[in-house]
């Protein structure tokens, strides 16, 4: 590296620490980083327990216990709280007696059935690690991009085009062409929000959004038409992707645990070396945390902004490329369960640090895997899975609720500052 490289990549170091108030101390950083997860898994635990107190309120049951008795009230509502969460935990990480008896006295498949909703959260959790890893990585450049749902979308439709109308290609190639589609869908539709940002200081919210409602009725569009499956009367769903373009699953159906999850987990730790080991990542988060010092730095802004939207939008259109080559092997227009909605809840929730999104992705994935048997078992609304992580989201944005709440004291800036920063605009702040 030449030495005005180094001499500018020490002065964004330097702006960055002053930033943040300071170098802090290294014996301080397991303190440090005790502090950052502290506020998440209060508000995971807080949310838990506002929802044992939802489900108990909501219950027929619970009520006819108390016109028996107080005690009997108390008691049914404790025992309703713990049928739904034990449906919920069973539904998403399997039932432990069943997996103990599969590993002893089973064989392969049902070792696999046993472990099956284990897999399945991951499955559940990948797109979410994708889409939260595109609203984190905007969100380290000072951008909202709202608009992970509609580049997902786009990826979606790139993928499927390119799994279906190239054929007779090996799947080595195949594979990666059609995910890489995916990407580049994602790529343009997320750069056009941070051009105009950039050249005109559009606010790229409302940009973004206005690009959601677009995609929705361009995928609509080609469902219906240029990308409509033959024989199927005009019905809006494509074509099935050539299996050399899709995504192999490890074991058969109904088991549809698959290699994207890997994928996802190695573009975490792509874009964690890119945000914290390279010039470039030090660019983007400082144009974050204070684009005039950045610019004052010689960094330049236009650039970062273009390539952060269009980064973060290619992650997002890894999530819908995903979808369509390693689940849906089609496309049809219910294709989104909000992934790109609940990204910016994902990335808030994950201190918008890679590893941080994993974990929460996990979370999530564990809680809309679990909420079928959850209502299933104990007849708890699934719309309760919902409401706990609007819930769990509310208290990591307000984390004075929860500082209140468990009386801790506020952080001191030489604690919070051993940690990786958060952003002063969207997505962070002190």
């Amino acid at each position: 590296m030449r030495k005005k490289d180094l001499e500018k990549k020490d002065l964004l170091k330097t702006v960055i620490e002053e930033l943040n108030g300071g170098e802090p101390a290294k014996p301080k950083k397991k303190r440090a980083f005790w502090k950052v997860i502290q506020i998440p898994a209060l508000a995971i635990l807080t949310g838990l327990i506002l929802g044992a107190i939802l489900i108990a309120a909501t219950s027929f049951t619970v009520y006819d216990a108390f016109k028996v008795g107080f005690f009997n009230g108390i008691g049914t509502a404790f025992a309703e709280v713990g049928k739904a969460y034990l449906g919920l935990l069973t539904g998403s990480l399997g039932n432990p007696v069943e997996i103990i008896s599969a590993l002893i006295y089973g064989d392969a498949q049902d070792v696999r059935n046993a472990i099956n909703p284990i897999l399945e959260s991951l499955v559940q959790a990948t797109p979410y690690i994708f889409a939260g890893l595109a609203c984190a990585l905007a969100f380290r450049a000072g951008l909202f991009n709202i608009g992970v749902e509609g580049q997902l979308f786009m990826g979606a439709a790139a993928a499927t085009f390119v799994g279906y109308s190239l054929t007779g290609l090996p799947a080595i190639i195949h594979m990666p062409l059609a995910f890489l589609a995916g990407a580049l869908g994602g790529a343009l539709w997320g750069m056009v929000p941070g051009l105009l940002k950039a050249t005109t200081g559009g606010n790229e919210v409302i940009n973004c959004i206005m690009m959601n409602y677009i995609a929705y009725r361009v995928t609509t569009w080609l469902l219906t038409g240029p990308m409509t499956r033959p024989g199927t009367g005009g019905m809006p769903i494509s074509p099935i992707i050539e299996k050399s373009a899709q995504i192999p699953q490890f074991f058969k159906t109904p088991i549809r645990f698959h290699l994207g999850f890997f994928i996802a987990l190695a573009f975490a730790a792509l874009v964690w070396w890119i945000l914290f080991k390279t010039t470039w990542g030090l660019n983007l988060r400082m144009v974050g945390v204070n684009p005039r010092a950045a610019k004052y730095a010689g960094l330049n802004i236009t650039q970062v902004t273009i390539i952060g939207m269009a980064l973060s939008g290619a992650l997002a259109g890894m999530a819908g490329g995903n979808e369509i080559l390693a689940i849906n092997r089609s496309m049809a227009i219910g294709l989104s369960a909000g992934y790109g909605f609940d990204s910016i809840a994902l990335a808030l929730l994950g201190n918008n640090h890679p590893v941080g999104v994993i974990f929460a992705a996990l979370l999530f994935g564990v809680l809309k895997n679990g909420a079928t048997k959850m209502m299933v078992v104990s007849g708890t609304p699934i719309d309760i899975v919902t409401i706990l992580q609007a819930v769990i989201l509310i208290f990591v944005a307000a984390p004075a609720i929860i500082r209140a709440i468990y009386r801790m004291r506020q952080p001191l800036k030489e604690e919070t500052a051993a940690a990786s920063f958060t952003l002063s605009g969207w997505g962070g702040g002190k």
